[in-house]
């Protein structure tokens, strides 16, 4: 993919529907009582995943169209007939997560408590991504789960029973292993706790709620760590949820905006919830002139409206309790980073090596192949930014030249793809995105969005 020169991005965007939001949907939807209307659904490849690993065990999901009381607009609205907790079918065969790590996790904690044997796997990617941090809390919940090779990754054959109530601790902090357990915790036989270094998102907690579970946030009065607990015995009902813009989806456009000289990009309804909103923190404190208004509720999720003005930004530090809340729009930060003046530090980050690639790794290869001064850390880097400045001896006439033009190996995640892609709308010279078709993940359109907005040389 050959990413155009832009002189400018203005102009309005909705971005897709929430991907962590619309997986839970679909899983929260399947084992409750009753129908779930879901508007916003995001059509992405690993959501389309969820949905078919559920159609496998017998859950119903339609699409109908119905008209936008607002806008008078034909929107999709996504129907799932739930089969309560105990309702879901043994599947004739291998349920397949392909890309999607939020599905095989998740689902995990759902299929522990089932009384049937199921085996999941997922793509290439998906299946050298670690599994270990389900198997172990599972494991101690009764469940036997096994994984079919010695690195604890995919293939997993998983043994649903009667499940035991835990009290578990975990080592990092991720949405996901959270999830797993308070999934598995509806099927306990008393009150499942779970605690984590620093507080992920917490859609699942607050979807559960929604939709009737007995699940409260609370904090270990030993370790002070935040958690959860979730208390069984209350059956699911079906919801009407409204999925919000997605804010990893947005975060290419606030950098972009940022970046890019004369920009201003307004995006409608995005989520900001607490536990995801790192990105609007982090522009901030490098100076972006950022602003949300319009500020609203959801269902339980704060929205928002977001404008992003083009800005002169500074280097700053990211760590500690704020990766979990941009761990996925660290790849783009790092392109702010690079056009701050000053170095920025991203510590604390090493969960970024085991996502769909080494995102560290390809992050700094790819910057250093775009003539940025950057150094990789054990669990970070740190970011020598150029200010803005253009590159020099490469510059091509009249052309922005901020980076080198390069190509750049996607190595089929998504998240690279797009982040340097923004890296590309201001570089000397076209920038080539190979595998650039693994956007379909997470944003399906994104392409087509950015030449919405981009104003060409």
């Amino acid at each position: 993919m050959k990413i155009p020169l832009a002189t400018s991005l203005r102009g309005e965007l909705a971005v897709p529907g929430d991907k962590s939001i619309s997986h839970r949907s679909v899983m929260l939807g399947a084992i409750a009582k009753g129908d779930t209307e879901v508007r916003g659904f995001l059509k992405s490849a690993d959501c389309l995943a969820t949905i078919e690993c559920m159609r496998q065990m017998g859950v119903e999901i339609e699409e109908v169209k119905e008209e936008n009381r607002y806008t008078g607009r034909q929107e999709s609205v996504l129907v799932i007939h739930g089969k309560g907790l105990y309702g879901l079918s043994e599947p004739m065969g291998t349920l397949d997560a392909m890309n999607s790590g939020t599905t095989v996790r998740l689902l995990s904690g759902i299929l522990a408590g089932q009384p049937f044997t199921t085996y999941i796997t997922g793509d290439s990617s998906l299946r050298k991504r670690p599994m270990k941090r389900i198997i172990t809390p599972l494991a101690q919940m009764g469940c036997r789960i096994e994984a079919e090779n010695k690195n604890n990754c995919l293939p997993l054959e998983i043994h649903g029973d009667r499940l035991h109530a835990i009290h578990y601790s975990s080592s990092i902090a991720s949405a996901q292993v959270k999830s797993c357990v308070l999934l598995a915790g509806l099927y306990a036989d008393g009150p499942t706790t779970f605690f984590e270094p620093y507080l992920s998102r917490n859609h699942t907690e607050l979807m559960l709620s929604a939709f009737g579970a007995n699940v409260k946030a609370k904090v270990d009065p030993l370790t002070m760590q935040p958690g959860a607990i979730i208390y069984p015995g209350t059956d699911l009902r079906g919801q009407k949820i409204r999925v919000p813009g997605d804010i990893s989806s947005a975060a290419y456009f606030i950098a972009g905006g940022l970046i890019v000289p004369n920009s201003e990009v307004h995006l409608h309804s995005v989520g900001i919830n607490e536990t995801r909103d790192g990105i609007l923190r982090v522009a901030k404190a490098m100076g972006g002139n950022v602003i949300t208004r319009n500020i609203r509720m959801e269902g339980r999720e704060p929205v928002a409206d977001i404008i992003v003005k083009t800005s002169d930004l500074k280097g700053t530090n990211i760590g500690g309790s704020l990766i979990p809340a941009l761990i996925d729009e660290l790849p783009v930060i790092a392109i702010m980073a690079a056009c701050a003046k000053g170095d920025t530090q991203i510590y604390d980050a090493g969960e970024l090596r085991v996502k769909e690639s080494d995102r560290l790794t390809a992050i700094v290869m790819n910057l250093q192949k775009m003539g940025v001064g950057v150094e990789e850390t054990e669990d970070g880097m740190v970011i020598h930014g150029n200010g803005g400045k253009k590159q020099t001896g490469r510059r091509t006439p009249g052309k922005l030249g901020y980076f080198r033009g390069a190509t750049i190996d996607s190595q089929g995640d998504h998240r690279l793809a797009m982040a340097f892609s923004i890296a590309g709308l201001i570089s000397d010279t076209q920038m080539d995105i190979r595998n650039a078709e693994c956007v379909k993940i997470s944003y399906p359109s994104f392409y087509r969005d950015i030449a919405r907005l981009a104003s060409p040389f």
